[in-house]
C-alpha cells in the first residue's frame, strides 16, 4: 500500500456525486426538492432522452441572490440549517447542501436566478466542478436550472443507464411522487418538447391520483383520517381488489417526504391481513404529519430512509386506522359485465322474428329427460355430511371483539348499505353449481359464493371465540413423535411454545435441534404431526421479523380452519346450504376467506337487465 495522501477536490466531487446522483430521475428529485424548498408555486420540468442529455426546471420561488450563486456548487452549502441543532427538526426537503455540487461534479450545468426583491438576475455555469463567473440575467423571477450531457466525464457512469424509455419512467416516478405530496402546486412535465404530465394547483389529491394510476385505481379508494395527538393520518387505501404483485404502488410520506420504512410497511400489510392471498399486496397513498423533532431524515444521503422517535406509536395508529377503515367498507367484489355486447340474431332482429309454434330444441322444461336434478331435489341421492356441526347456526354470534393479530378492540360498523342482504328464513333460493359454488338471490342481485373459501372464514371466526374461552380440543399422542430441525429452526419453534400450546400444539425440546410434538390440534387430525409442525415452521422462519402471538395465532387458525373446512368438489345437500348461508350473514369479514380469497362475487340486477337489454 503507498502511503495517505488527500484526494484532490475533482475526484472528492465524483465520488460524492456516486452517493446522491445515480441517474436522472436523482437529479431531477434533488431540483425538485430545492424548488419546493424556494417556496415556488409552479414548477416545469423539461427533459430530453430520458434526462441524459438536459433536464431543465425552472420555478417562481424565492430565488438565489448573485453573490450566493457560486456557494450553491460549493460542498455542503445551504440555506437550510444554521446550527447542528437544526439536524434534529428539519423542516424542508433539502438540507445537506450536496446536491448541486454532485451535479456540478458529473454535467455541465447553468444556473440562472432572479430573485423577487432584486432589480435583475444572475447566471453562472459548471462544468464538471469548474465554476464560471457570474453575470447578469434579465429572466423571470425564480431560478431556472438547466443540466446537460450528465456523467460527460465519467463515461463508466453513463454506460450503465438503461434505455430512454426505462431512464423517463423513473424521472416520472420522482415526479409522480411529489406531485401527489404537494398537492397546492403547479406541475409541468414534458419529455423532447411534448407534454407528459400538466398538474393544475386546483387539482386535488385524488384528481392527481387518477391522473397518474387511472380509474381503475381512483374509483375503488376509501378515504383513511386519523389523529394521534400531535401526530395526523390521512390520504386513501385501494380496496383489496386492486392488489398488486409488489408494493410498488404503496406510497409513504412524512412531512410531505416519500420514504420507505419497514416498520410502516408492516403495519399496511397487516391492516389487509386476510383480505388479500399471501405475496400480494394493497394500492395505498398515506400521508403523515408529525413534529419535525419526532423523526430523523439524516440517516441515508438519499433522504428516503427515516428514524422515528416512536416507531411503535405510528406502527399502532397506522394499522388501527386502516383496519377500522376497511371494516366500515362494504369489500363483496362485483362481477364486471362486458362492456359491450356482441349478438347474433337467428330470426334477424328481436322485433321482426316469427312467433315461435313449438319450444325450441333447447329449451328445458322441469319434464325433460335426462336433466340432472337439483342438490337438494328428492331424487338427489342424500349427499355425505360435512363439518357444519363445528359451527351450529343457532349458536353463532356476530364476534364483536378484536381480530387476533392487532390487538385493538373494535365494534363492527353498522352493514353498508350496498351489501347484499339474504331473505328471511323459508324464502331462501340457492343452488350449488360444480359442487363448488352457490349460487343465490339477494337484494343487491345474484351472489356467487365460494363454498369452501366461506366455510373457511366462519370457521376460522368460530376457532377465535373459542381460544379465547380456553385451549383447543387437542390429539394427545402415546408416544411423543421427534421431528428434527435446524437448530434455527428449533429454537423458533421453541420460542412461541406458550402460543402454540393455546392451539393444541405441544412441543418440547429433545436436544440437538430435534423437537418432540405430544400433542396436536384435533381439527387437523387427517394430517400427521409431523407435517403440522412443518408447516409452522416455515412460517416462523420465512417472517422477516418475528411474529408477535397474535399473529402467530392468526395464521395458524387460518391453516386449521383451511383444512377443516367443506372442500370445492364436495356436493352439500339443502340443509348444508342454507346453514352455510346464514353463517355468512353473523360472521366478520365473511367477504374473505382468512388467506385473502373471496368468498362471494355479486353479479347486480342491474347489470344482469342490461347483458339481457331488459334496460
Amino acid at each position: 500500500m503507498g502511503r495517505i495522501h488527500q484526494l484532490p477536490s475533482s475526484v472528492i466531487t465524483k465520488i460524492a456525486a456516486g452517493e446522491v446522483i445515480e441517474r436522472p430521475a436523482s437529479v431531477v428529485k434533488e431540483l425538485l426538492e430545492n424548488a419546493v424548498d424556494a417556496g415556488s408555486t409552479r414548477i416545469d420540468v423539461e427533459v430530453e432522452q430520458g434526462g441524459v442529455e438536459m433536464i431543465r426546471v425552472v420555478d417562481n420561488g424565492c430565488g438565489i441572490a448573485a453573490e450566493d450563486l457560486a456557494l450553491a456548487f460549493a460542498s455542503h452549502a445551504t440555506s437550510k440549517l444554521a446550527g447542528a441543532d437544526d439536524l434534529f427538526r428539519i423542516g424542508s426537503l433539502g438540507f445537506r447542501g450536496e446536491a448541486l455540487a454532485s451535479i456540478g461534479g458529473v454535467a455541465q450545468v447553468a444556473l440562472q436566478s432572479w430573485p423577487a426583491d432584486q432589480a435583475s438576475g444572475a447566471e453562472i455555469s459548471c462544468h464538471g466542478g469548474q465554476l464560471s463567473e457570474a453575470r447578469a440575467w434579465n429572466g423571470s423571477p425564480g431560478t431556472r436550472i438547466e443540466v446537460r450531457h450528465l456523467f460527460f466525464n465519467t463515461p463508466v457512469r453513463r454506460k450503465f443507464l438503461r434505455t430512454i424509455g426505462t431512464e423517463l419512467g423513473h424521472l416520472s416516478e420522482v415526479f409522480t411522487r411529489l406531485a401527489l405530496s404537494y398537492p397546492d402546486l403547479h406541475w409541468t412535465l414534458r419529455h423532447n418538447g411534448k407534454p407528459i404530465y400538466e398538474v393544475p394547483a386546483s387539482a386535488s389529491l385524488l384528481d392527481r391520483i387518477r391522473m397518474f394510476f387511472g380509474k381503475e385505481i381512483s374509483e375503488r379508494l376509501y378515504e383513511v383520517k386519523a389523529d394521534a395527538g400531535s401526530v395526523r393520518l390521512s390520504g386513501y387505501i385501494a380496496d383489496p381488489a386492486c392488489e398488486r404483485g409488489n408494493a410498488k404502488l404503496q406510497y409513504l410520506f412524512v412531512n410531505g417526504r416519500w420514504i420507505r420504512d419497514r416498520s410502516l410497511g408492516h403495519a399496511l400489510q397487516e391492516a389487509y391481513r386476510g383480505l388479500l392471498m399471501a405475496g400480494r399486496y394493497p394500492v395505498a397513498f398515506l400521508f403523515l404529519d408529525l413534529p419535525p423533532d419526532q423523526v430523523d431524515v439524516n440517516v441515508h444521503p438519499t433522504k428516503v430512509e427515516v428514524r422515528f422517535r416512536d416507531g411503535n406509536a405510528l406502527h399502532h395508529l397506522v394499522f388501527t386506522a386502516l383496519r377500522e377503515r376497511l371494516r366500515a367498507a362494504n369489500l363483496t367484489p362485483r362481477l364486471q359485465a362486458p362492456s359491450t355486447i356482441s349478438v347474433s340474431y337467428a330470426y334477424g332482429p328481436p322485433n321482426d322474428r316469427p312467433l315461435l309454434a313449438d319450444p325450441p330444441p333447447w329449451s328445458l322444461t322441469a319434464d325433460a329427460p335426462g336433466l340432472p336434478s337439483l342438490p337438494f331435489s328428492n331424487s338427489a341421492a342424500p349427499a355425505p355430511p360435512r363439518p357444519f356441526a363445528a359451527l351450529p347456526p343457532e349458536t353463532r354470534q356476530p364476534n364483536h371483539t378484536s381480530v387476533l393479530g392487532n390487538g385493538v378492540e373494535h365494534t363492527p360498523s353498522l352493514a353498508h348499505p350496498d351489501s347484499p342482504s339474504l331473505p328471511p328464513p323459508g324464502s331462501l333460493k340457492a343452488i350449488q353449481l360444480y359442487d363448488t359454488y352457490l349460487v343465490l338471490e339477494t337484494n343487491a342481485g345474484m351472489l356467487v359464493i365460494d363454498q369452501h373459501a366461506l366455510h373457511e372464514r366462519i370457521l376460522f371466526e368460530g376457532l377465535k371465540e373459542r381460544i379465547r374461552s380456553g385451549p383447543l380440543e387437542t390429539q394427545k399422542l402415546l408416544i411423543p413423535e421427534p421431528v428434527d430441525l435446524s437448530d434455527e429452526e428449533a429454537a423458533r419453534t421453541l420460542e412461541f411454545r406458550e402460543a402454540l400450546a393455546e392451539l393444541g400444539l405441544e412441543v418440547s425440546d429433545f436436544g440437538g435441534g430435534t423437537v418432540l410434538v405430544s400433542s396436536y390440534p384435533a381439527l387437523l387430525s387427517r394430517r400427521t404431526p409431523q407435517s403440522v409442525l412443518r408447516a409452522v415452521v416455515d412460517h416462523l422462519v420465512n417472517q422477516d421479523r418475528p411474529p408477535s402471538r397474535e399473529v402467530l395465532l392468526n395464521n395458524l387458525l387460518s391453516l386449521m380452519a383451511c383444512h377443516a373446512a367443506v372442500r370445492a368438489g364436495d356436493p352439500l345437500t339443502a340443509e348444508e346450504i342454507a346453514a352455510l348461508v346464514v353463517q355468512r350473514d353473523l360472521a366478520d369479514d365473511t367477504h374473505h376467506c382468512p388467506h385473502g380469497r373471496p368468498t362471494a362475487l355479486l353479479f347486480s340486477k342491474q347489470d344482469l337487465e342490461k347483458q339481457f337489454r331488459r334496460v
